[in-house]
């Protein structure tokens, strides 16, 4: 009876250890779901401005259409300071900026399945992609920052996930 005893006592030690770890790998498989699309839409706006920004012809534009058949203007006009788009902090795009400059953000929204002509899919969550050009020095050469993070995701709790930055010299 006590043999019993002790290896029930051991089966149900082990099986609480084992669904924490399964918890545990649940909430990474999501964080990296997040991550993965996040760093998928900062590589397409990427795609789009090295595709419409010309240093030596100037500025372009580009439209970008996400899940929902929403069309996002994409900005590449470079200000008289040779500094562009949404702010910055250090290296960093700046999520405190409450009204980034139209043409420099987007509000994507991302469905299951992504149908942008006839959008009817199950929304998965709006990710706010904010983008910044600025010149480096009198060269022809430009450092091109994108940034996308997922809307409205409990930061801080297990499943929060950091915002993705890509950083990119372009030019000549």
């Amino acid at each position: 009876m006590v043999e019993t005893l002790m290896a029930a006592v051991i089966l149900i030690v082990g099986s609480v250890a084992m669904l924490s770890l399964i918890i545990a790998a649940i909430a990474t498989n999501n964080r990296n779901k997040m991550d993965s699309t996040q760093t998928m839409l900062a590589e397409s706006i990427l795609e789009q401005i090295a595709s419409t920004f010309t240093p030596n012809n100037g500025p372009g534009s580009s439209t970008l259409v996400d899940c929902a058949g929403n069309s996002w203007a994409i900005d590449t006009t470079i200000a008289g300071s040779g500094s562009s788009g949404a702010a910055i902090s250090g290296a960093n795009i700046d999520y405190s900026q409450t009204n980034p400059p139209a043409g420099w953000h987007m509000q994507y929204v991302m469905t299951t399945p992504c149908t942008p002509l006839s959008p009817s899919g199950t929304v998965q969550g709006t990710y706010d992609v904010r983008w910044h050009l600025e010149k480096m020095g009198s060269t022809q050469t430009y450092l091109i920052t994108v940034s996308a993070k997922l809307k409205n995701h409990g930061e801080g709790n297990e499943f929060f996930s950091l915002p993705v930055t890509l950083r990119v010299m372009y030019g000549s």
